[in-house]
């Protein structure tokens, strides 16, 4: 214990440069202890390890890796998403769900994607405030993905305008915001559910419900819920993403003028901001059923043991000039969307989705500025921004 690193989560060094202070401790140790009032977790710092602590069934997500502060008591039920199953429990529901969520089928969605991202550019300059400056993060990319999503689930055109409110409320995390737009989901969602079944279209939702195995398995309309809820959790990724990409395409101008000149750059651009400046600091909390070893270094039971994205990223063991951002590298194998049984079932349509929506806004927008420091919310978990002003 002695010589495992210790950082504080709170520390103001770690929450504005977290990349730096994962750094420094991982040249030290494979893991080290994460502390904050109320909570101590194990992280994991160094890729090869990060990625086989997340594919070892030793490790467990259970109800405890979430939290769910003033979340009714009737909506938990729909809450238990398969990112806190194991086992068989998750693989029947992995199985259930994966037809709906290939490479091919986020390209097949792909053009309604591009009608959504058009149409928020096409409403973009209505937002300038007086001095020409637009909040990019307020206008296109925090309303997208929930429109998406809508798009994806069958929600109608007139209650579309509630949902990016919702966004904003499941965004925060917490609070009466997060806590009243839960219910107003959940709702909504079996309305959806309902729907979809009734009168089958091109939604998801439909999809999922004719989808059955050989067994005669299917999805229960509580699952199928519960999906539309996992849905709505896992939007905030590409929130956060087209935001920290769109600063660290800004802040490069030389990478910027090669992905204008060459817009097939696109996908590896996409991973390569999904490495360097990925939303997600840490992976979901997973616990130890036994005494386990990372690295050399014994970890306890029943211990939350999380891996710190940002140094597994940067790993100098895996990637050449690991702090370096060049949209030409060779895709590495990073953990941004994690790894193992419970690697991201919408890294697909997240990827999609980030790349369309970058392509638009720099073709809509040759002139697009950042226009002042971009501030960023003090999230340990979350490397997002409170705004993102810009000029077009």
């Amino acid at each position: 214990m002695a010589d495992v690193p210790e950082m504080d989560l709170t520390d103001e060094a770690v929450l504005r440069d977290p990349f730096t202070a994962y750094a420094r401790a991982g040249a030290e140790s494979p893991v080290a202890r994460l502390v904050a009032p109320g909570y101590a977790f194990w992280a994991v710092l160094r890729h090869q390890e990060a990625r086989a602590m997340l594919a070892d069934p030793r490790l467990e997500t259970n109800e405890s890796s979430y939290q769910r502060p003033g979340v009714p008591a009737g909506c938990l039920p729909y809450m238990r998403t398969m990112s806190e199953m194991n086992g068989g429990e998750h693989t029947r529901l992995r199985k259930l769900v994966a037809p709906a969520f290939t490479p091919r089928k986020a390209a097949e969605f792909g053009p309604r994607i591009e009608r959504i991202v058009e149409s928020l550019l096409d409403e973009l300059p209505g937002h300038a405030a007086a001095d020409g400056t637009v909040d990019l993060l307020a206008h296109f990319a925090r309303p997208l993905p929930m429109e998406v999503i809508c798009e994806m689930v069958g929600i109608p055109a007139a209650d579309r305008p509630r949902w990016r409110e919702y966004g904003v409320g499941v965004q925060a995390g917490h609070g009466d915001a997060f806590a009243q737009a839960i219910p107003r989901i959940l709702e909504d969602a079996k309305a959806a559910v309902a729907r979809g079944k009734a009168e089958p279209g091109a939604d998801l939702i439909s999809e999922l419900a004719r989808i059955q195995e050989e067994d005669g398995d299917r999805l229960s309309d509580t699952e199928l819920i519960t999906m539309v809820w996992q849905l709505v959790l896992s939007g905030q990724t590409p929130t956060n993403l087209i935001a920290n990409a769109v600063v660290a395409l800004l802040g490069h101008p030389g990478q910027l003028a090669a992905l204008r000149a060459d817009p097939g750059l696109m996908p590896r651009a996409v991973e390569e901001l999904i490495r360097w400046c990925g939303p997600q600091l840490l992976t979901i909390p997973r616990f130890t059923t036994e005494e386990i070893e990372i690295g050399g270094v014994p970890v306890p039971k029943g211990v939350p043991v999380t891996a710190a994205i940002p140094a597994a990223n940067r790993d100098p063991r895996v990637f050449e000039e690991p702090d370096r951002f060049d949209i030409g590298r060779e895709p590495s194998g990073h953990l941004g969307f994690a790894h193992g049984p419970h690697f991201c079932a919408g890294a697909s349509p997240a990827r999609v989705q980030t790349g369309i929506a970058l392509g638009a806004l720099l073709r809509r927008f040759p002139d697009l500025a950042l226009a002042g420091e971009p501030q960023r919310t003090p999230d340990p978990g979350t490397w997002r921004l409170l705004s993102l002003p810009v000029t077009l």
